[in-house]
């Protein structure tokens, strides 16, 4: 029930292989660094087709590929290895830090941060969002100020083997460990989250599930069709 098939359609993906042979969805983010570095070194040489504005600021551009139609706006910070793909919007404050890959039309807003994710085609993250060893499938929209939280509060460096704990969740009844130290959330296809909701670190959402505004979700499995809304009582009083 955790296997990538049942979160994401990835027929038109164009990274699909990302995916290959994976029992737990999760299992694609360690792989992100090591998959962009080889795609950039053999199918897609470091190109810029698409649109750099004057202002945008580039690091290591040598291991960037911005696909046909793209566009990086004035004031977006995109740094390698990236591979963008085709008609996305790296907008005004963005802010990508590295091994990100982006499917077409997917885009990433004004001062959303990004890192250590993919974006499956369609995805968007358009206003002041967090995604940090995250998944987006297709056609997910993260709500304004949406964060999704990549690393336990309580998490500590062991002090001999400086290795953090790995994040640990419950699913069906079982205890599953991901083996990640650090893990956002992973959000099936067509999800959607409401305005400055937080997906703590570990949030599995399946497909065309809605996490409605100001939820802070705790880890877990959230299966699909699913709305998540916080329940909130609220008064009116006569101002005095």
């Amino acid at each position: 029930m955790l296997q990538p098939r049942l979160f994401f359609d990835l027929s038109a993906f164009a990274h699909a292989a990302l995916f290959d042979d994976l029992a737990f969805v999760w299992q694609a983010l360690p792989a992100i660094g090591a998959y962009a570095r080889t795609q950039l070194a053999t199918a897609y040489q470091p190109a810029l087709l698409g649109t750099v504005a004057t202002g945008a600021y580039l690091v290591n551009p040598e291991l960037i590929y911005l696909g046909e139609g793209s566009i990086i706006e004035p004031g977006a910070y995109v740094a390698g290895p990236c591979i963008i793909g085709r008609h996305c919007e790296i907008r005004h404050g963005a802010y990508v830090r590295g091994d990100v890959i982006l499917g077409d039309d997917s885009i990433i807003g004004h001062a959303s941060e990004v890192k250590n994710s993919i974006f499956l085609n369609g995805a968007h993250a358009p206003h002041f969002a967090y995604v940090g060893d995250s998944i987006l499938g297709n056609r997910v929209n993260l709500g304004a100020g949406t964060k999704l939280s990549n690393l336990a509060l309580t998490s500590q460096k062991d002090p001999t083997t400086r290795q953090r704990s790995t994040i640990r969740l419950e699913v069906n009844g079982q205890m599953v460990d991901t083996g990640l130290a650090k893990m956002g959330a992973i959000m099936g296809d067509d999800a959607q989250t409401g305005c400055n909701s937080v997906l703590n670190p570990g949030c599995i959402i399946g497909p065309r599930t809605l996490i409605y505004a100001n939820v802070s979700l705790r880890k877990g499995y959230y299966p699909a069709d699913t709305i998540v809304k916080l329940e909130q009582g609220i008064s009116m009083l006569p101002r005095m």
